[in-house]
């Protein structure tokens, strides 16, 4: 990411509880932006409902919330502190995403005027809706492997037979697996 000298103030939506398929990578790289931000004289506010992280020790951060992650959290930090200028959803995994999705159609970004950094809301859809994607690579010229969707147990039996083994099955609408 390139350094931004209007930003003073940096919100990072972290990823929560760790589960399977969800680990400490987040919190390694959330940590490393914390870092990153604050010796740029950036002010650094962190919301992530899993106080079990390096990134969410009180020294890390300006400002640590533990608060669920949800978008009423977010409208409260904002109001808390209405001088933030960006958030960064790109630490937190696809937990992060999501959020950052919904408090974008209910429009609290663009009410609190704070810039979406890292990714934005139209790269978070295409990459997760799998068609899209797929779409995007062959306008641009990357060969993809062959691929269909599958919304029956009956359809994906078929799109086997016609592809043959071995496999790869993955969900859409998520970046992970």
């Amino acid at each position: 990411m390139p350094k931004r000298d209007k930003l003073k103030s940096i919100l990072i939506i972290g990823s929560g509880p760790i589960i399977i398929g969800q680990a400490c990578e987040f919190d390694y790289s959330g940590s490393q932006a914390l870092r990153s931000l604050r010796e740029d004289g950036i002010e650094t506010i962190l919301i992530n409902s899993n106080p079990a992280t390096i990134m969410t020790d009180p020294v890390m951060a300006d400002h640590v919330y533990l608060l669920p992650l949800t978008t009423t959290s977010i409208d409260q930090i904002l109001k808390e502190h209405p001088q933030i200028d960006a958030v960064l959803p790109t630490m937190g995994g696809q937990t992060a995403l999501n959020l950052c999705i919904e408090a974008d159609e209910k429009g609290i970004w663009k009410e609190n005027n704070v810039e979406i950094i890292g990714v934005d809301i139209n790269a978070i859809n295409i990459t997760e809706d799998r068609e899209q994607f797929r779409n995007l690579m062959l306008d641009i010229g990357i060969a993809m492997a062959p691929q269909a969707t599958a919304t029956s147990y009956l359809k994906g039996k078929e799109i086997a037979q016609e592809f043959g083994f071995p496999l790869v099955i993955r969900a859409s609408y998520t970046l992970g697996g």
